[in-house]
Order: C-alpha cells, then structure tokens, then sequence
C-alpha cells in the first residue's frame, strides 16, 4: 500500500532507540563507576542521583501550597512533555534529542525560581549542595546559595 512503511520499520526504529537508551545507561553507569575508580565519592554520588533528585524536586514543588497555581501548572506540563513519547527532538538523535529536555527543565526551573524564589528551591532539593549549585545555575539564578541545615 503506497503510504505505508514496511512491515519491520517500526520494530527496527523502536529496537534503535532502545539500543540507544541502553547505551546512554551504560555511559552514564561508567562515568560513575570513573568517578569511584578516582575516589571522588561525593561526585559519584551526585551524578549518579542528579535525575532521580530532580524528578523529587518537581514533585516537592508541585506539593508546595507557597508556589502560585501557574507555577505548578508550568511543572505539570513539563512532567507530561517529558514523559510524553512525542518530542520537538526526538531523543534517538544524539545529544540534540536530550537537549531540548534540557532546555525545556531550564526554562521551567526558571520561572519557578522567579516565582517562589531559590529558598524554596534550596529547601525542596533531596541531592548534594553541588548538584542543588548546578540546577540553580542552569535555571539562571546564578550561583547556588549554602543550605541551611
């Protein structure tokens, strides 16, 4: 049938980016593993956590009853966008696919942290002060204030 795509293209494609999730895994394992290897523990630790440490910081945010309504919207549509299989980039391109996602969590971060400020940011953060200094960084707020413990 003219139009259609034969039969083993779609298996192929979604075989490809499964390949390519898994490799960008295992890259991700390895520079952790380096990161031991050269007995930089606090490093590993905040590499190995960055992503699982953010997915807590929009779900803390998305909770916070101090953050206004078009806020949480703004995280709400990110989360769905994200988790969405359908992107402006797909991520089967290389590095081009994963930085529009990191463009996209930027600019929202950004406009959370005009709206609710760095301390509520600094305050939801689970991860390692280095980590909480690069988001903050990302998101324009220049550099990450000390945590107050």
């Amino acid at each position: 049938m003219a139009g259609r795509a034969p039969a083993g293209t779609a298996e192929l494609s979604g075989r490809h980016i499964g390949l390519v999730a898994l490799a960008f895994l295992a890259l991700y394992a390895a520079f952790v593993v380096v990161l031991l290897a050269l007995g930089r523990r606090s490093e590993a630790r905040a590499l190995a956590g960055f992503v699982p440490d953010c997915a807590v910081l929009v779900t803390r945010l998305a909770r916070d009853p101090r953050l206004a309504r078009r806020h949480k919207l703004s995280l709400l549509a990110l989360v769905v966008y994200l988790s969405s299989p359908i992107d402006l980039v797909p991520d089967f391109i290389p590095i081009a696919g994963q930085l529009d996602d990191a463009i996209l969590v930027a600019l929202v971060l950004r406009r959370v942290l005009r709206g609710g400020g760095t301390a509520l940011v600094t305050e939801h953060w689970p991860g390692p002060q280095v980590s909480l200094d690069l988001v903050l960084q990302l998101a324009g707020s220049g550099r990450g204030r000390e945590r107050q413990t």
